[in-house]
């Protein structure tokens, strides 16, 4: 520590070097702090996943095309049960939140500090999954006499001709009002002194 920086020091009580040196210390242990969390909620999910094993094991193999099951490290690990639906834990970092992505937002379908419970609840899912596959399977390959046939189409009547077609009037008023602006700004870039009365 040079004078200027005792200086410092004594005037303050504190150096900015040792203050930052200390402000590092903090961040790694933080870090450090999360790193171990993530971990943990790594392997809390990953024994999740070895529960999950048999159920999708059952999944037909015409359907499994329909998950994508998977374990997601980041910030917030996830274990990705198909393209709308994971699990996550929840704050205290020992609930399970089995959650769907829709179009109305995210939805808890499951919450339990239990693996068990969780595990009960996407094997209901992923059966209402199947079933919803299936019933869809089955409508698209329903035979022509039963499918729904569309409606005739019968063309528009054409207008009379002594009345003119609906908007017709306001199309020309349009139109006038189109071609009005394009011969003022014409006239005006030619320099035409234009008066409007």
């Amino acid at each position: 520590m040079d004078d200027a920086d005792r200086t410092r020091a004594d005037a303050t009580g504190l150096s900015l070097r040792e203050a930052l040196r200390s402000a590092r210390q903090e961040a790694a242990e933080r870090s450090g702090v999360i790193v171990e969390l993530r971990d943990a909620s790594l392997a809390r999910l990953s024994m999740l996943n070895e529960l999950l094993d048999p159920i999708f094991a059952e999944v037909p193999p015409e359907h499994a095309d329909l998950f994508d099951r998977g374990l997601m490290p980041g910030e917030t690990p996830r274990l990705f049960v198909d393209m709308v639906a994971h699990i996550a834990l929840g704050r205290d970092r020992r609930t399970y939140r089995f959650l769907q992505d829709t179009r109305a937002g995210r939805r808890v379908l499951a919450e339990s500090t239990d693996p068990r419970d969780i595990a009960e609840a996407v094997t209901r899912y992923v059966a209402r999954r199947l079933v919803a596959r299936e019933q869809a399977l089955v409508a698209s390959s329903a035979p022509d006499d039963i499918a729904p046939r569309p409606a005739p189409h019968h063309p528009a009547p054409a207008p009379s001709p002594a009345e003119p077609a609906r908007g017709g009037r306001f199309g020309v008023f349009v139109l006038g009002l189109i071609l009005g602006a394009i011969a003022f700004a014409a006239a005006t870039a030619l320099g035409v002194n234009v008066t409007l009365r």
